[in-house]
């Protein structure tokens, strides 16, 4: 059975029937949130579909802003435009914030183990659910990049063009061994294990910190917080702009989500059980746009263009700016122009 249930946030489709993950764990009902905007034609081929990053939500309208409205890439009059909030986010989606409808008790840590690919078939679950059998264009920056790969893998006969930007066809060292750190540093927390929705905060905003300047680079840190005061010894603009960000972040966000996200991410890799990551990614059938960022030392362009060279119809663009991997929701004009001149929409 499924149900249709509408928040302030989106709406909800509850499939109320297990959902098996690829760890062998099930979750007893798989609830996913979403938002849409514009109407579906009677072709049903005006479909977009964005997958979000890590730490984002379903409104997309909101965190790509500069992609959307009327005469952009995101355009409700157009188009019907789509984001699935990821499972295991604190946005709606089932995940550690949610209660066991077995038990009646928060699952926090007791969260069952997924993978980005668990996530992809969740979005194809609400695909169906929703009647659509083509997409005109997925789009996924980052985490949401890695989600859409699998989508397209999984179900090739769906998906007509790709724009895919700063991510990987899997998950490097580089990058599980900063999440580990930030998983570390969530354990240091001592009130991280216990089973309350507001566990964990100091370790939340210590493994935020230490990830974000990894999300920008050296030029843009230097750039931006530097010091006008030749002779100063504390309260340095750097701290103190990381300890902003931390103090945003633990206001929208949740422990226990960030450390299976985080376990989620390691999982990535399209070659799993297809034989090789090539084979993997030689099923793709979108034409695709593959879009790498000059400065990212977060998922270096070397990744993006690996993928422009083993998905067979795909082109590799490249993005100059001095903001590192989070330039793909800040540089909205260079991306514009790209999927523009790709004739995508």
């Amino acid at each position: 059975m499924i149900k249709t249930v509408p928040t302030l946030e989106g709406k909800d489709a509850i499939f109320q029937s297990p959902f098996a993950l690829e760890s062998g764990q099930t979750l007893p009902e798989l609830r996913v949130r979403y938002h849409t905007y514009g109407k579906l034609n009677a072709a049903k081929d005006n479909v977009v579909w964005v997958c979000h990053a890590l730490t984002a939500n379903s409104a997309v309208h909101d965190w790509w802003s500069g992609l959307f409205g009327a005469g952009n890439v995101f355009d409700p009059e157009r188009f019907f435009i789509v984001c699935a909030n990821n499972l295991g986010s604190p946005y709606g989606t089932s995940s550690p914030e949610h209660s066991d409808p077995q038990t009646s008790v928060r699952f926090g840590m007791d969260f069952p183990e997924f993978t980005l690919r668990d996530t992809a078939l969740a979005s194809i679950k609400l695909m169906e659910h929703l009647g659509i059998d083509k997409i005109h264009l997925l789009v996924g920056g980052s985490c949401g990049g890695n989600i859409a790969e699998e989508i397209a893998i999984l179900r090739s006969d769906m998906v007509q063009q790709m724009v895919l930007m700063c991510c990987s066809a899997k998950e490097q060292p580089w990058t599980i061994a900063i999440h580990h750190a930030q998983r570390i540093t969530l354990d240091a927390d001592a009130d991280f294990r216990t089973n309350k929705s507001e566990a964990g905060v100091d370790g939340l905003r210590a493994a935020r910190a230490f990830a974000l300047p990894l999300y920008r680079n050296p030029v843009s840190m230097n750039l931006r917080q530097a010091e006008e005061e030749l002779d100063k010894l504390t309260d340095f603009k750097a701290s103190s702009y990381v300890n902003y960000q931390g103090e945003k972040f633990i206001k929208r966000f949740d422990a226990h989500c960030y450390y299976k996200l985080l376990n989620a991410l390691d999982t990535h890799n399209v070659g799993r059980y297809r034989g090789s990551i090539e084979a993997a990614l030689a099923k793709i059938k979108a034409k695709t746009l593959v879009i790498g960022i000059d400065t990212d030392i977060f998922i270096p362009k070397e990744e993006q263009k690996f993928l422009a060279e083993h998905i067979p119809n795909a082109t590799y663009n490249e993005i100059n700016s001095i903001y590192g991997h989070d330039a793909f929701l800040i540089e909205t004009e260079q991306i514009r122009t790209m999927i523009v001149n790709m004739g995508f929409v």
